[in-house]
């Protein structure tokens, strides 16, 4: 099948910190050479990526305009406060809720978040970033998983990544006695799986199979569902998995009391529905037909997003990368 890249973020990266009460600090870090220059070295220092405070405000900002957006069905007024993973997701939402109902979205609720949790790691240089865990009006019992980033000091807290996580399914992120959490690096050689290499991992499981991954709804059940439903009378369906891991798309790693992480990644798919001669492509719903090009006629594929959280064990003891949570959206659809 044709490999046709429309995923598109058109946004700058915006990762980072908004600690005020860091910033003479960071930029201030010096040492003194023996002729008494300065060498300032703040991209070096370990800092936490932002204070509580500064967080909650973050949140806060994110909803307000994620509920204006999904309101008026408009993905600008929350562009600049998601990235990554999210705001592709979000926006091809969007896109399609605006063609289908020009005048906004009549089902709107506004989404409410409580019970907020905060998990803020200390880490050198950028992005900078923090997860915050809440129970939401929307999507049942699960409490939303939210990852955001930022790239500088001057830029804003963005969204970019979502996931939904059932009850006591989070685990427990250590955190020292100030109350700051540890991010791993991605590059690390302490765990069964380089959070670095995990998009291209699961990718290659979900195409190949294979004993990395632990059974699941998102490993083994999603394998044995396309396996299902590959060839039908009449149609045939195939998979193109792909990893997604540069820029906005970069994973992000958070250690657990276990010594394991949880880390956060993104990954890239396509779905081709082909139909026989004679036969038609089911016709696909008013959401896939919005964000449809070209005509349909004996095929239509669907590229998707989907973020991902997963468990992995410290590289010391046994098991399985163990597949959390996973979020998936439709970005776009071409017919032929």
């Amino acid at each position: 099948m044709t490999r046709e890249r429309s995923l598109t973020t058109g946004r700058p990266r915006r990762r980072g910190r908004d600690r005020d009460a860091l910033i003479a600090v960071s930029l201030a870090a010096v040492t003194l050479t023996a002729s008494g220059c300065v060498v300032v070295h703040g991209e070096r220092e370990v800092l936490p990526a932002a204070t509580k405070a500064e967080a909650a405000k973050a949140v806060e900002q994110f909803t307000s305009a994620y509920n204006k957006a999904d309101a008026a069905y408009d993905p600008s007024l929350d562009a600049e406060y998601t990235t990554g993973a999210l705001g592709a997701i979000d926006a091809a939402r969007l896109r399609a809720g605006r063609v289908n109902t020009p005048d906004g979205n009549p089902q709107h609720t506004p989404l409410t978040l409580t019970d907020v949790n905060y998990t803020i790691p200390e880490k050198p240089g950028w992005p900078r970033w923090f997860v915050a865990d809440a129970r939401a009006n929307k999507g049942g019992d699960a409490r939303w998983v939210l990852v955001f980033t930022r790239g500088g000091l001057s830029e804003r807290w963005q969204a970019a990544y979502l996931t939904l996580v059932a009850p006591g399914a989070l685990p427990e992120f250590p955190k020292d006695k100030d109350g700051w959490a540890e991010a791993v690096p991605v590059d690390t050689a302490g765990l069964t799986r380089s959070p670095a290499g995990l998009s291209a991992d699961y990718t290659t499981y979900l195409k190949d199979g294979g004993d990395a991954f632990a059974d699941g709804a998102y490993t083994s059940e999603l394998r044995s569902a396309r396996a299902k439903n590959a060839s039908k009378p009449g149609l045939a369906t195939q998979y193109i998995d792909e990893p997604l891991s540069d820029g906005d798309f970069a994973p992000l790693a958070l250690r657990t009391a276990d010594g394991g992480a949880v880390v956060f990644f993104a990954t890239h798919h396509y779905v081709k529905q082909t139909a026989a001669a004679g036969a038609a492509v089911p016709t696909p719903n008013r959401n896939v037909r919005a964000l449809t090009t070209g005509e349909i006629k004996q095929s239509l594929t669907m590229e998707f997003v989907a973020n991902g959280m997963a468990v992995v064990p410290a590289a010391s003891g046994a098991g399985k990368v163990s597949m959390t949570s996973r979020l998936e959206g439709l970005t776009a659809a071409k017919g032929e």
